[in-house]
């Protein structure tokens, strides 16, 4: 390792190409930095055209694949073009009112590495390629990290293309509208190996205190979908005991998820959390009572096995809501990710980097997901963390120090120069 590499990272170079992404999509507020920018859309647009045109600015060849997943690719000189290469990246899409880092830090940083590089004068022996990844929000067609299941063949194309948002337009006709549905399919498995920086959205790093995070494993998400079916009548003239109240019942419901998630977490696995984040009642008019509800419920943890617990107390808890409470009952598990762990070989790399670089850092285990739990399944992967101030992040109070952005862009360019050069 040329100990100058991390000299050419250019903290002004990457402020400027963040807060430059950060006006496409911009959101009045009285503080902090808002955007949204949801996929398909005019802003969607802008910030694509931005990224693809600073690749070009470096000569990396951009490649648009048919699920709008952008990759610029760095051949150095006497480097087989066809050898398999590093990749790094994140996304840029939002979600509503989002912050300005939230994977936007992670596409430019990965962009920067290139650049310290080429500016250092140094050649790694492996292709560079820095990826922008459709969807990974899921704000507008899906529940999040579309581009990347495509990627890893876990998710077709056509059904990529086919999901719709609420007005029914599909993926593939908002790709079209913007001009970013290119062809075939971006392949993850093609990768020698990839690594993602992100901020940590939390404050681990902030209370520690560290530069950065080597994250270790990325926590498996499991989302379910309740309905409670009661039935809906006259507040005033329906009698206590001969209702059949829907609201009652999923808000027990609700209480046993946090009853036997904390219980989860005091005997089996701390990192285990659940969260109803959904519940929408009908009719919704305060002289009905409610005949049915929706729950949304999130369940995390870096242990399967804690999560399936979880969702075993769930579903004794319908049964007996059913017998005692005489609603009915449906679930669903569409959205159902295993934990996984990041690559040995890559946290080797990134250890390394900090040492060389004089970073300071700590392992740590994500609790959110992010386009690295999909291409860990396709190859060696890691991810990296840059500290979140208070740990807000999805809000105009995200914000990372410019300072931290750049000592992490250090420890991904070290890393990524020592895996090409493996």
């Amino acid at each position: 390792m040329d100990h100058d590499l991390y000299q050419y990272v250019d903290e002004d170079r990457l402020r400027s190409d963040i807060t430059q992404t950060a006006e496409f999509g911009s959101v009045p507020v009285e503080e902090g930095n808002c955007r949204t920018v949801l996929t398909g859309t005019e802003a969607n647009k802008q910030v694509r055209e931005y990224f693809v045109e600073k690749l070009e600015e470096r000569g990396l060849k951009v490649c648009i694949d048919a699920v709008g997943n952008i990759a610029g690719r760095w051949v150095p000189d006497n480097v087989d073009p066809a050898a398999r290469s590093v990749a790094t990246g994140s996304h840029l899409d939002s979600v509503i009112d989002g912050g300005m880092f939230d994977g936007v830090l992670g596409v430019y940083a990965g962009l920067e590495a290139v650049r310290a590089m080429q500016d250092a004068g140094l050649s790694p022996g492996l292709p560079l390629e820095v990826i922008a990844f459709t969807e990974e929000e899921g704000g507008r067609f899906s529940d999040g990290v579309l581009g990347s299941s495509v990627a890893i063949g876990d998710s077709s194309v056509a059904d990529a293309l086919a999901t719709t948002d609420k007005a029914g337009v599909t993926l593939g006709e908002a790709l079209e509208e913007i001009g970013f549905k290119g062809e075939e399919r971006l392949d993850a498995t093609a990768w020698n190996s990839w690594l993602e920086l992100h901020v940590e959205q939390g404050t681990r790093l902030e209370e520690t205190p560290v530069s950065a995070g080597i994250v270790t494993h990325i926590t498996g998400t499991i989302r379910c979908h309740i309905d409670i079916l009661g039935e809906a009548n006259h507040a005033g003239t329906t009698s206590m005991e001969s209702r059949t109240d829907a609201l009652t019942a999923a808000s027990e419901l609700a209480l046993e998820i946090e009853s036997v998630t904390n219980e989860v977490v005091k005997t089996h696995s701390k990192t285990a959390v659940g969260t109803v984040g959904q519940f929408d009642v009908e009719p919704g008019s305060i002289n009905v009572i409610p005949g049915s509800v929706h729950l949304g419920v999130d369940i995390r943890d870096i242990e399967y096995q804690s999560m399936e617990r979880i969702i075993s107390g769930i579903q004794q808890c319908l049964d007996r809501l059913e017998d005692e409470r005489s609603v009915e009952t449906t679930f669903s598990r569409p959205y159902d990710i295993e934990p996984i762990s990041m690559s040995e070989r890559c946290i080797e790399a990134l250890h390394s980097a900090a040492t060389q670089a004089k970073i300071s850092t700590i392992e740590l285990h994500s609790g959110a997901g992010h386009d690295t739990m999909h291409v860990a399944k396709a190859t060696d992967a890691g991810l990296i963390f840059a500290p979140s101030e208070g740990g807000y992040s999805h809000s105009a109070a995200e914000w990372t120090d410019w300072s931290d952005c750049a000592t992490s862009t250090r420890l991904l360019t070290g890393a990524l120069y020592d895996l090409a050069n493996q």
